[in-house]
């Protein structure tokens, strides 16, 4: 794959995310997407959980290109609760490696004072790369 994670070696390791990446290839990008399913429907007002939903409909909008969540090279989160963020990342770290595996790219977390649909805790977009050839 045509990735590089970019850390400078004097820097303290990133966890859970990467400081920057490099990449060359096709190039993908969602929309804010939310914690509701295909329907446009939520199942659930738990931050995890939305975020979870969230999380899987990225991964099927980039199978739409062919992109994989490897292929992951910048997630942008908006949350209305930073502290319910803090509150809850083993379950947030554990829903992301099932969805998206061990892979890290460039994040950002923006808390934001609301998100256009009401129920809405999380919106998260995301850019990925896929290599050519």
């Amino acid at each position: 794959m045509s990735l590089e994670i970019l850390h400078p070696k004097h820097w303290k390791p990133a966890r859970g995310y990467a400081n920057g990446v490099a990449a060359t290839g096709r190039m993908v990008f969602t929309g804010g997407i939310i914690g509701w399913n295909a329907d446009c429907e939520f199942e659930t007002d738990d931050f995890v959980g939305q975020v979870a939903q969230a999380l899987r409909s990225i991964v099927e909008v980039l199978a739409e290109a062919g992109a994989k969540p490897e292929h992951l090279v910048r997630l942008t989160w908006y949350v209305t609760d930073k502290g319910e963020y803090l509150a809850n990342l083993k379950g947030l770290g554990a829903v992301y490696k099932e969805v998206i595996g061990r892979h890290y790219p460039a994040m950002a977390l923006v808390q934001v004072v609301a998100l256009v649909e009401d129920r809405a805790k999380v919106e998260i977009e995301a850019t990925a790369v896929i290599p050519q050839g």
